[in-house]
């Protein structure tokens, strides 16, 4: 026996030492992609990918998938999203091979105006109460999608939402913190604490939470459609509440809203295609980055290299001030669009960073002027159809405006208070108008590669996006990398402060400060930064893949192979 043991040992030693070299599995990305022939929803929840996963198990599509994950995600983070905010979305449609952009966020009260506000001693926008409410435009966008693209109706999307909202789910570890942070700076008189609070505090991770109140709102929407928010009962709790808190919100303005599809607005990047939503959102900041960015090798500088970092810092301030100065809601201003992605402004706007120095002092741009918190999800189905969605509450810390109509389970958006009452803006407040907005959904393409995309977190998503696309490009990354990998962000507008991850080498951000950045290191895996979530189809191959950010509690599900 001992003989026979020596022998297979000395054989192992031989292969071993003959064998060539195997794939090493170190590597610096957390977890691996999700990939699979069939569909697969990435969401920042497993229960609301698994409810987008029983929609394509079930016979529906991609967009059904989308409206079923995020309906689960109205309720199982509350502060950050639901059915009293704003909703935004791209499909991809395989059958046509074209994209389609959808722009449900809602207007001002027809009486919210800045001569209002001014005349009740308001200085600035509100940010919380009911002045800083907008009419919510989610299910409104529901229902277009669905109208437009999907197979299912409300009633069978909204099922495993309203299931669990009756039954309860554990609350999870990043949601639990967002909430607990939410409770406190909410306020007792927001109208949270009877909704979301449990024996006068957040829910524990892992404790179960019931919201009732949502579940009878939701099948209120499942049995008559979107006219039961905007005409019904819901309506009728709303246009209650704001004329207890003196808003100015009339039934004209909940029933004569409407969604509006939209063409997707783009840019080249190194040969890939990006694109985004058109203003009223942010978008445009995003591509414009890249069209600066694309004036630098930033693959031979190195991934978050000094120099890399530098110029990614500075075209993010050189974009976002171009965007405070030129733009707001397009049907109410002359926006310069195409100047803003022009090229050749690009180029002129990359001569002015300097290498060796951080601007602490950006200004916006003249452009050529032509005629003319939140959560986010992606879904792809076996049939190529993609959905890249993004919807929120605007501030989660305070469970947006804080208010929540009695009875319906669900806080009112504050996305208001994102208006300017400067009258020489293109977001000053004004009647039916909407504001400039934070959230955006995004695609990415090349040949037979698409890729949704979305990392959510308040003005930080321009940026991430712009970081996310240059890891994939620039730097070869695959979706979860991409997401894992550390990044920077700077919430705000002027000055040289940002904030980085931990992950960041030290070294690296020493230099930075050098060149007078003011550097604040964040944890290294900070919300700060947003989470992403993301889905490729490789048309060619037939293959999809999904990603999930770590910085999140969310999955990429994969739909389980149908039967033949």
């Amino acid at each position: 026996m001992r003989s026979q043991r020596a022998i297979v040992l000395l054989l192992s030693l031989f292969l071993v030492m003959t064998t060539p070299d195997l794939p090493s599995q170190d590597r610096t990305q957390g977890r691996s992609m999700t990939i699979s022939r069939s569909g697969i929803v990435a969401a920042e929840s497993p229960l609301a990918a698994q409810a987008g996963i029983a929609m394509l198990e079930s016979g529906g599509n991609a967009i059904d998938a989308a409206v079923a994950a995020n309906a689960m995600m109205g309720l199982v983070a509350p502060m950050s999203n639901g059915i009293g905010g704003d909703l935004f979305a791209i499909v991809y449609d395989a059958k046509s091979g074209k994209y389609y952009g959808l722009n449900a966020s809602g207007w001002a009260p027809a009486a919210l105006t800045a001569e209002f506000l001014r005349g009740k001693n308001y200085r600035r926008m509100p940010q919380l109460g009911i002045h800083s409410v907008t009419v919510p435009g989610a299910v409104d966008g529901w229902a277009a999608l669905l109208d437009r693209f999907g197979r299912k109706k409300l009633a069978e999307v909204l099922a495993p939402a309203i299931r669990v909202a009756e039954e309860g789910f554990p609350v999870t570890e990043w949601v639990n913190q967002v909430w607990t942070r939410a409770v406190v700076q909410a306020g007792p008189q927001s109208g949270v604490p009877l909704t979301f609070l449990v024996n006068g505090r957040a829910p524990r991770v892992g404790e179960i939470f019931r919201n009732p109140d949502l579940a009878w709102s939701y099948r209120q929407i499942a049995a008559h459609g979107r006219d039961a928010f905007y005409k019904g009962e819901i309506a009728r709790r709303i246009l209650d509440l704001s004329a207890r808190e003196g808003g100015t919100m009339t039934a004209g303005d909940l029933a004569e809203f409407s969604s509006e599809w939209v063409d997707p607005i783009s840019t080249t990047y190194r040969g890939w295609t990006v694109l985004e939503m058109p203003p009223n959102g942010q978008g445009i900041a995003a591509l414009e980055m890249l069209n600066i960015l694309e004036n630098f090798p930033l693959g031979e500088y190195g991934h978050n290299s000094t120099r890399a970092l530098h110029v990614l810092i500075e075209a993010k301030k050189l974009a976002y001030a171009d965007l405070l100065r030129h733009i707001g809601e397009p049907r109410k201003s002359r926006l310069p669009v195409a100047g803003l992605l022009s090229k050749e402004y690009a180029r002129s706007r990359a001569k002015l960073i300097d290498p060796a120095r951080a601007n602490c002092s950006v200004e916006g741009g003249a452009p050529p002027t032509p005629g003319s918190d939140t959560i986010y999800l992606s879904v792809v189905d076996r049939d190529g159809n993609m959905v890249s969605l993004i919807q929120s509450n605007y501030a989660s810390v305070t469970f947006g405006s804080g208010l929540v109509a009695p009875g319906t389970g669900f806080a009112l958006q504050n996305r208001g208070g994102l208006f300017t009452l400067d009258p020489g803006s293109p977001n000053t407040l004004s009647s039916r108008k909407r504001p400039l907005h934070t959230i955006i959904p995004a695609f990415l393409e090349k040949g037979d590669t698409r890729i949704a995309f979305g990392i959510m977190g308040g003005w930080n998503q321009s940026q991430a996006h712009a970081q996310f696309v240059v890891n994939v490009v620039d730097f070869g990354m695959n979706i979860q990398l991409a997401l894992d990998s550390a990044r920077f962000t700077k919430h705000s507008f002027g000055g040289c402060d940002v904030e980085m991850e931990a992950r960041i080498p030290e070294a690296v951000r020493e230099e930075l400060i050098r060149l007078g950045h003011k550097v604040e290191v964040l944890p290294p895996f900070s919300h700060e930064v947003g989470g992403g979530q993301a889905v490729l189809s490789d048309f060619a191959a037939r293959i999809n893949f999904g990603a999930s950010d770590p910085r999140k509690d969310g999955a990429a599900i994969p739909e389980l192979p149908r039967e033949k």
